[in-house]
Formats: C-alpha cells, structure tokens, sequence
C-alpha cells in the first residue's frame, strides 16, 4: 500500500487545502496528514494560529480521504515525524520554503528511500490562509 504524507498547519481550513490534500491522495493508497504544532506556526510564521493544534487536527481529521492525521513533532527537527512514519511519498505544497531537490537530499542523508512531489497552487494562491486571515 503506497502512503501518502503532507503537511501544513491548516488554520482556517479552505479550497487550497482541500485541493492540496485531494491531489496528495490520489499520489497513493492512504493519506497521513502532520498537523503543525502551535509552536511551529508561531516560531516560523511569527503569529499565533487561530485554532489551537488540537482544534486543527480535528478538522483535519475529519476530511474523508485523510486516512490518519497526527501532529507534528516538537523542536527544529521537522523530519522526525517522516522518520518515524516513514511513507512512501511527499506531497510538498506550493508554498512550502524547501525545495524538491533539498528534502530528497536531506532524506538520502537520513537513508530514507520516499519520493518528493510538489502539488500546485489552487487557483493562483488565492485561498491562503494568511491573506484570508
């Protein structure tokens, strides 16, 4: 069975999410989605989510073609979680900072064998959280 992992922090859930996530899936069988931690989302984006991690993961959760929905690991390694879940495939959204070529790399460093997709920007971007917000 070919697992599927993305990521985000999935504040406000919207139809760049929903589009994000729906093309993930149809990369594999299964689908785990890694909820980013509080801390994460104020570290990084410099600003307090709207809902909590745990709210978040709910909602995440409860999308149909999301086998499995977990939070993110705590602290600066963000490849923990990969490590421990270990899926067959990344699906990278369009705005996430690394590149395809830098996390295959850093993978390989981790002898991790998973293939790295980048899915697209629904519609141009336009439904993102911090410019809906």
């Amino acid at each position: 069975m070919t697992t599927v992992m993305a990521f985000g922090s999935f504040d406000e859930i919207h139809p760049g999410h929903l589009y994000y996530l729906k093309r993930a899936k149809a990369l594999g069988k299964s689908l785990i989605v890694v909820v980013a931690r509080d801390s994460s989302i104020e570290r990084i984006k410099k600003t307090k989510p709207k809902y909590n991690e745990h709210e978040r993961l709910e909602h995440v959760r409860e999308l149909p073609y999301v086998t499995k929905a977990v939070l993110g690991g705590e602290g600066e390694d963000h490849l923990k979680i990969v490590e421990e879940i270990n899926p067959d495939i990344i699906a990278l959204g369009y705005d996430h900072k690394i590149t395809v070529r830098e996390l295959k790399e850093e993978l390989k460093r981790r002898k991790l064998n998973i293939d790295v997709f980048r899915i697209g920007a629904y519609k141009e971007d336009r439904y993102k959280s911090s410019k809906l917000k």
